[in-house]
């Protein structure tokens, strides 16, 4: 048993196959440049057990606090290839910020940019991989019965922008 109902095994789409969708970039081209920031924030539920290993520098596949540090800014750099509609932009500056919580690892993103057009889709992305890595460097610690039973990134969101 896979989880999903039983039936031919093809996607169904909610929308009708003889309407072509028409996918475009918002035209910013008569936008001025401002200096934009956004600030997204998530977290990664874990083990009590896999915080302490964190804590104590165990965890076989090396420190998920530093990659993930890594990770994060180099997803932001990335955002415009896995994201099919959003502009490339300069990135100015990534912050990335991970704090060890009692169940948690939680990672706040912050983007600037002087643009035409928001980073809040760095920050998001950015956060997303970031806590994408920790569950990689981890995931033998979290598996019970070879599931994950308590595994679970949550709470993704954009915390503030400003547009100056």
């Amino acid at each position: 048993m896979n989880g999903f109902p039983a039936g031919d095994g093809k996607l169904k789409s909610s929308r009708p196959t003889a309407t072509p969708m028409d996918f475009r970039q918002v035209d910013v081209s008569q936008k001025p440049v401002s200096f934009r920031t956004a600030t997204a924030s998530g977290r990664i539920r874990l083990r009590r057990e896999t915080i302490s290993l964190i804590r104590k520098g165990k965890v076989e596949k090396g420190d998920p606090i530093s990659l993930a540090e890594i990770a994060g800014i180099q997803a932001v750099k990335k955002t415009p290839d896995l994201l099919a509609l959003c502009h490339p932009l300069k990135v100015e500056s990534t912050a990335v910020r991970v704090l060890l919580r009692p169940e948690a690892v939680e990672v706040t993103v912050t983007v600037s940019a002087h643009e035409k057009t928001g980073v809040e889709m760095e920050a998001l992305t950015g956060v997303s991989v970031a806590l994408l890595n920790v569950w990689d460097m981890v995931k033998q610690y979290e598996k019970k019965g070879g599931q994950y039973q308590t595994t679970r990134i949550e709470s993704l969101r954009v915390t503030g922008k400003t547009k100056s």
